[in-house]
């Protein structure tokens, strides 16, 4: 089994777009048809994708389990709190981690530049000094993290401006604590909104995201206080996202000094050792005036802008070829194998995770016959009767809704667990009872395009 795993998974394989890379970034990006077994999403925008991946490292983080061993999951410590709290931005907050903090005003969050956009604060050797080291895997997600650094220092900012450190006290540290607490509730707030009202409507659909918040969650059903995240869904269905990467992307459009766009692989071979200071892909862990994001490529800011937006890649069986040889620097554990989809599928021994069919039997949900999996059977071990879980989620979605979002187990189980971990927090938004606040462009919600406008990185801010 463990070898028929790394064959489903390996570079050329079965689920290996066979993206024509040598045609460069641009092409791939510019020119969708060139890789016609990854097909684009016209119902999302590429920014779907990592914010899929910042939610992500807000709930979980596995770093102990070794690939393929099988681990029990409860000795598997989650590094994260599967709370939704934005834990990977604040850390412990501004007492206990300082070093995540402005100096000169400890209640804001450090940001640095690159030489002309935000990047998130470095060390001397350019490792990113973030309360977690994920969200610098490349550059899209980093740029989303400074995002949220600048989102939560606009708050700040917001606050003072509106009086609320006069009213909650001249000066001290107490007074600090309480605007601290009242701006991180804020933000939170905020980014949950996004998260069931934008991200999940987007991935499992609006309908069954109202079915699961006003009829109630049928699988995900932890007794109180004990509320943690599943490893269905961490190991598996979770990572449906990972099917949604394109090769490649415009990182931005460049800037009036310099107009020429940044095209660049997600990833790209380059020899570990001989890495340049500005590398040609899209990887993290580095700075360069032209290591930025221009979210109007990555979300659709209306106007003039819509044009710039480009789509996700479907939900399907279909990997981005760049994945199946990630830069060593990107995986947590820096240990091999480099091939993202091996390491997905090596992750059913780890945890012993049980099968797609045996999942939807429990569910009461009609399963993919072996006909809907017949690829699977010249592995010869029975997997189209038996599917590792995260290709089945991916099989679904591909079979029943032509990849445009996910459905079956896959949406069931990505859906309940998101909408139960922000129920079981009585600090929620879902919990309060709360509506945004903050400037937005529609009166009945609040988006990502809202988010980065009042973090001052949207395109008009910057003159992009």
């Amino acid at each position: 089994m463990r070898a028929a795993l790394a064959d489903m998974g390996a570079p050329g394989g079965l689920m290996d777009a066979q993206d024509p890379l040598h045609l460069g970034p641009i092409e791939l990006i510019t020119k969708p048809d060139l890789s016609p077994n990854n097909r684009d999403n016209p119902t999302h925008t590429a920014g779907i994708t990592f914010l899929g991946q910042f939610i992500d490292h807000d709930m979980t983080f596995d770093t102990s389990s070794p690939l393929g061993v099988p681990t029990a999951p409860e000795s598997s410590a989650n590094a994260r709190t599967p709370s939704l709290d934005l834990d990977a931005v604040y850390g412990r907050g501004w007492i206990e981690d300082p070093h995540l903090y402005d100096p000169a005003d400890r209640i804001k969050m450090k940001v640095e530049s690159g030489g002309t956009f935000e990047d998130v604060p470095r060390m001397g050797d350019e490792n990113a000094m973030i309360a977690d080291p994920r969200n610098d895997e490349h550059v899209i997600l980093a740029g989303m993290q400074a995002a949220f650094l600048m989102f939560h220092n606009n708050v700040v900012d917001m606050l003072r401006d509106d009086g609320d450190e006069q009213r909650a006290g001249a000066g001290g540290d107490r007074a600090e604590a309480r605007l601290f607490a009242r701006a991180r509730q804020i933000v939170t707030w905020h980014y949950q909104w996004i998260v069931v009202n934008e991200f999940l409507p987007a991935i499992i659909g609006a309908q069954l995201t109202r079915d699961i918040l006003r009829g109630g969650r049928r699988f995900y059903r932890p007794r109180p206080g004990e509320h943690n995240i599943p490893v269905e869904f961490q190991g598996a269905a979770y990572r449906f996202g990972h099917s949604m990467v394109r090769p490649s992307y415009r990182a931005n459009l460049g800037t009036s000094q310099d107009p020429s766009p940044f095209f660049g692989f997600i990833f790209e071979p380059l020899q570990e050792g001989t890495i340049p200071a500005d590398p040609p892909d899209l990887r993290g862990g580095c700075r360069a005036a032209r290591r930025f994001v221009g979210w109007q490529t990555f979300f659709d800011f209306g106007g003039s802008q819509s044009v710039n937006a480009r789509p996700n890649k479907r939900i399907d069986t279909k990997i981005s070829t760049p994945l199946f040889q990630l830069p060593l620097a990107a995986i947590a554990s820096h240990d091999l194998p480099t091939a993202l989809p091996q390491r997905n599928l090596l992750r059913h021994l780890t945890w012993s995770l049980p099968s797609g069919q045996a999942i939807a039997a429990q569910m009461g949900i009609r399963p993919l016959a072996p006909s809907q999996l017949s690829e699977l059977s010249a592995f010869d071990v029975g997997l189209e009767n038996s599917t590792p879980l995260w290709y089945y989620v991916l099989k679904e979605a591909e079979v029943m809704e032509d990849g445009l979002k996910l459905t079956g187990v896959g949406a069931r189980l990505v859906g309940e667990v998101i909408i139960g971990l922000l129920q079981l927090d009585s600090g929620s938004y879902l919990s309060q009872g709360w509506r945004p606040t903050l400037p937005r462009r529609a009166r009945e919600t609040f988006d990502m395009v809202d988010l980065l406008t009042f973090a001052g990185v949207d395109p008009a801010t910057r003159g992009q």
